[in-house]
């Protein structure tokens, strides 16, 4: 026989981790919208429907939410990244060319800016994190570069001949080009091109910028 004391306990946690994630959600889908200066903590609470107390409960402060939300979100990027750069590793005997290794870096973020993706939230949110972040978010951006050694270390295998300062200043040059190539901001390069600049395919778009990306990587 089921002990009563057990289930109800069973409950309240599952209770409780179903308003740690809506609280989660709705503070994600909310920053990444409106920024992050001007979300509150009641403002998530309203959203999630949950007690104002929750985002304190569960998180800390609103603070500690945001950072919690970034600490996954990239994380879960730059696994995807790692997994594609594996993949690329296993292709290739472990001596992937430049254009794979690039198209392991590239591929996720774009992937999940891409307006029919649901992870578009999320990627708004990374990239709000670059500009409004806290003190933690910006020292872990500066800071934590585990993720990109590996494509750094396999872009100096690809390009043996490149002394490394070159393969390191080429690896950040790319790393622009992620930054700035999000499908919400084309606008002004629309205008500019009188419109010829459309674009509204993924894969188009990173078949693009592994084009500029390779020629570039693969200069003298």
């Amino acid at each position: 026989m089921d002990d009563p004391l057990t289930h109800e306990a069973a409950e309240s946690e599952e209770a409780q981790a179903a308003t740690k994630a809506a609280v989660f959600a709705a503070a994600e889908r909310l920053f990444a919208l409106n920024g992050f200066q001007n979300v509150s903590v009641r403002d998530i609470t309203a959203d999630a429907g949950v007690n104002l107390a929750s985002v304190n409960y569960h998180f800390g402060s609103k603070d500690a939410l945001l950072f919690a939300i970034f600490r996954r979100r990239t994380a879960e990027l730059n696994r995807e990244r790692a997994r594609m750069l594996h993949e690329a590793n296993e292709r290739h005997d472990g001596q992937p060319p430049v254009r794979e290794i690039l198209g392991a870096y590239f591929a996720p973020p774009l992937r999940w800016s891409d307006p029919a993706n649901e992870r578009r939230i999320s990627i708004q949110f990374i990239i709000r994190a670059r500009s409004e972040g806290t003190a933690e978010m910006r020292e872990a951006i500066q800071n934590d570069v585990s993720h990109l050694e590996r494509f750094a270390n396999a872009l100096i295998a690809a390009r043996p001949d490149l002394p490394r300062e070159t393969v390191y200043w080429r690896l950040h040059f790319c790393l622009g080009m992620v930054h700035n190539n999000r499908f919400a901001e084309f606008d002004r390069l629309h205008h500019l091109s009188g419109g010829l600049t459309r674009e509204g395919d993924v894969n188009a778009l990173l078949s693009r910028m592994l084009d500029f990306a390779e020629a570039g990587f693969n200069a003298p």
